[in-house]
């Protein structure tokens, strides 16, 4: 892998709610890890293959869609679309995590084809990364008849998760309490979706079943798309320390609700975005920049700490090696900016101002693998390559 340096930072996004601004106007990569952070001028000499002139714009993290309803390769049968993950990439979103592929046609109900579609879907994207992002598949759906044995032999094939509790025939805390045991067991995080009934053969899930089913996260508090209440929301903010999900395809009230509810209750490092698509709402390419800028425009959270939410946060529970600028982590690297004609003075201004930013530079495991965002606003300021 070659060696990068990215100069001329203006801002540096950490990624880390607790810190998220660093000082700095460089930002060093080697053999595709973060490998310093800081003023050129204390860099010393480097040996560079690319150099990028940044030209006063914002780095951040690679964003992290943490709910995405993946089957197999880049398209949905949800919405009969083909490359729409590729599509997401463009929206600064270099990882993407499966929330279950419920969406497979004809997808089997029997704990041996669950757990052989688990497997291969996990495999299959561990080969395949659409446009250059990388993707999570394969999270589980629990079925009846899945046993401890199945949740180890997934987890040493390479199944990561548990897809959204609720999806498949094990709903209730009861039936799925000891898979939950198993999985956590194995290191999978376990995703449990809560809200309103989604899609028929799904179900609609209390504060008090994900109190007692006990999941990593409460996946979209603000609905999926029907949220629960501000006062269900309320119990799991208090009650529990699970990572509550907010996503685009939900209620956009709720978002800005609980957002409040987090910062009172000194809750936002629980606090991860996703997108909750494809769904019938559609697919949403913009969607974890869109719920970036409802946060930081719309409630008391600021642009760098909803950042972090899309990030940090999420790499956190999913236990992934990116999601922050820091030494040793994935070089998953974003230049964004202010979008032409925002009244923005750069890009976090401009999304507390409600405006999407502009995408430029986007850098996987420190190779660039888009030059240009295809979705985003142009930006008003372009990075460069020094030669």
């Amino acid at each position: 892998m070659s060696k990068l340096l990215l100069k001329n930072i203006g801002t540096i996004v950490s990624g880390d709610i607790a810190n998220p601004l660093l000082d700095g106007n460089a930002v060093y990569v080697e053999e595709g890890k973060i490998a310093k952070i800081g003023m050129l001028e204390d860099f010393g000499e480097l040996s560079c293959d690319t150099v990028v002139d940044c030209n006063g714009t914002t780095l951040i993290p690679g964003l992290i869609d943490s709910h995405c309803h993946t089957i197999l390769g880049d398209y949905t049968s949800r919405q009969n679309q083909a490359g729409f993950l590729e599509s997401e990439l463009h929206g600064g979103v270099t990882t993407i995590i499966s929330a279950g592929e419920v969406h497979l046609k004809g997808r089997p109900k029997d704990p041996a084809g669950t757990k052989a579609l688990a497997i291969l879907a996990a495999k299959s994207f561990q080969n395949f990364r659409p446009g250059g992002a990388k993707v999570q598949g394969g999270s589980v759906i629990l079925e009846k008849g899945l046993t401890r044995a199945d949740f180890e032999e997934m987890a040493k094939e390479g199944v990561r998760a548990v897809g959204e509790i609720g999806l498949g025939s094990v709903k209730d805390p009861e039936e799925a309490g000891p898979m939950v045991q198993w999985a956590k067991e194995f290191g999978m995080t376990v995703m449990m979706h809560t809200g309103g009934t989604s899609i028929p053969g799904s179900s609609t899930i209390t504060a008090q079943m994900v109190q007692e089913t006990d999941p990593d996260i409460a996946s979209h508090v603000n609905g999926g798309p029907t949220s629960v209440s501000l006062a269900e929301v309320e119990k799991l903010v208090k009650d529990t320390d699970i990572a509550l999900e907010i996503v685009h395809c939900g209620n956009p009230l709720m978002i800005c609700q609980a957002a409040k509810l987090c910062v009172e209750e000194k809750a936002l490092h629980r606090v991860i975005i996703g997108n909750d698509a494809p769904s019938g709402t559609g697919v949403i390419p913009l969607g974890i920049l869109r719920v970036i800028n409802h946060l930081a425009s719309l409630s008391p959270v600021s642009a760098e700490q909803a950042i972090a939410m899309a990030s940090g946060n999420t790499a956190r529970v999913h236990k992934l090696d990116t999601g922050k600028i820091e030494a040793g982590l994935a070089a998953d690297l974003v230049l964004i900016d202010t979008p032409m004609g925002s009244v923005g003075t750069d890009a976090l201004s401009a999304i507390e101002a409600g405006d999407i930013p502009g995408v430029s530079m986007i850098f996987v495991d420190g190779e660039m693998v888009v030059a240009k965002s295809r979705n985003t606003p142009p930006v008003t300021n372009k990075p460069f390559f020094v030669e």
